[in-house]
């Protein structure tokens, strides 16, 4: 366990105060358990229970001095790694401890026990140490342990969850190992949950190997629309975990097909400077692929003022939305945000909670984060569109 270290430490202060104060420790006995806490200071725990046992070997041990020596030997025994003499130690002071004290060795009892795979009495010793009012870090680490070694992930879940809820009750940012321990259950239990847990990873520890794992399995989440597989493809591209050639060939292809050429081609200059683009046998094709992105962006820019001047005149909503975006792709941000903001404001959009979401990128885009936060977090839907919309609130602002 890594707690070990810190309750070793511990033992050791305590043995040689005990040295110090304790009344009636006969200079056969002092001697040696001095010159072993200053050899467990230096990391010669060996050589210090060596020095414990020559203490131990003095005749007529008194009690004072027997609980002295139990105290230098634990902490000798567990930093050489010798559990089994730390154990016997430790059950020999307990008795003669009370209060917080008896928490505290029942802790290390614990641990030690853990240490030799003896589960059983590790969980008696922390249920003892939790009645004696110890609450400490290690004890909740010698649970998750415990709980981990036993195989009862529903045990894991309950306390994991109760915990990751009490936070957030609280406004407090769920601790990520509690996340952690909550997903890996809920993954072992096979539970729906665990994808809205690797959210909460996301939302609150950005690491790419969160992003990863919840962008892996947002598109299968329950009631997800393929109407937003793109915008999966545009989070793992800001995130970084879009790599593959054929995810750039895709990503490319899709924003072409929707009249954002101006993106696919920042799509496919990302793909060919991170070399998952133009190399290999198939090169020449992506060679290709640019070649017609260009064209085809240099027809839309040619056709921009007459197209946009066209979806004013119709008045359609969707139509006013779609010119925004396009222009938000090529840069003029501004004049893509008033279109889309037009087109919301005629109302009967086909997918209304969809055109706030480009409002909000349109505005992430343009470098106005917190107007951007503001309009994406009153995105609502449960068909993936508030779902993308959160996670932009935590991506960089000026991804792809």
């Amino acid at each position: 366990m890594k707690t070990m270290r810190s309750l070793t430490l511990a033992l050791v202060a305590v043995a040689v105060f005990g040295i110090a104060s304790a009344q009636g420790v006969r200079p056969e006995v002092g001697r040696p358990l001095q010159q072993a806490g200053e050899l467990l200071k230096a990391g010669k725990a060996r050589d210090a229970l060596a020095k414990v046992r020559e203490a131990e070997a003095a005749s007529g041990i008194t009690a004072n001095e027997r609980l002295t020596i139990d105290r230098m030997k634990a902490a000798a025994a567990q930093r050489a790694g010798d559990f089994n003499t730390a154990i016997q130690a430790l059950e020999a002071i307990h008795p003669r401890t009370s209060g917080a004290e008896s928490g505290q060795i029942a802790e290390q009892l614990a641990s030690a026990y853990a240490q030799v795979r003896n589960n059983g009495k590790a969980t008696e010793w922390m249920n003892k140490a939790i009645a004696a009012g110890n609450n400490s870090p290690t004890i909740r680490q010698l649970q998750q342990y415990l709980m981990s070694a036993s195989g009862d992930y529903a045990a894991i879940a309950r306390d994991a969850g109760a915990a990751v809820s009490a936070a957030e009750q609280a406004g407090r940012r769920p601790a990520e190992d509690d996340l952690l321990r909550l997903t890996d259950a809920q993954q072992r239990l096979g539970q729906a949950a665990y994808v809205n847990t690797i959210e909460k990873l996301v939302l609150n520890y950005p690491k790419k190997d969160y992003w990863s794992a919840y962008l892996a399995r947002l598109p299968r989440k329950s009631g997800f629309s393929p109407r937003y597989e793109l915008d999966v493809l545009r989070l793992r591209l800001a995130a970084g975990t879009l790599a593959s050639t054929n995810e750039f060939m895709e990503m490319s292809q899709l924003l072409v097909q929707i009249g954002l050429p101006a993106e696919a081609l920042r799509v496919a200059e990302y793909g060919f400077k991170s070399g998952a683009l133009g190399t290999g046998p198939e090169a020449a094709r992506h060679q290709r692929l640019r070649d017609l992105i260009v064209k085809r962006d240099a027809e839309v820019r040619a056709g921009l003022a007459a197209n946009t001047a066209e979806a004013v005149a119709q008045g359609d909503g969707d139509a006013l939305v779609r010119m925004g975006m396009v222009h938000a792709s090529i840069g003029q941000f501004d004049e893509g945000i008033k279109l889309i903001e037009q087109g919301i404001a005629k109302g009967k959009l086909r997918h209304a909670e969809e055109a706030k979401l480009r409002l909000g990128l349109a505005k992430l885009q343009a470098g106005k984060r917190a107007a951007a936060v503001q309009t994406l977090r009153s995105v609502k839907g449960n068909d993936g569109t508030a779902d993308i919309a959160r996670l932009w609130t935590v991506l960089n602002p000026n991804g792809a």
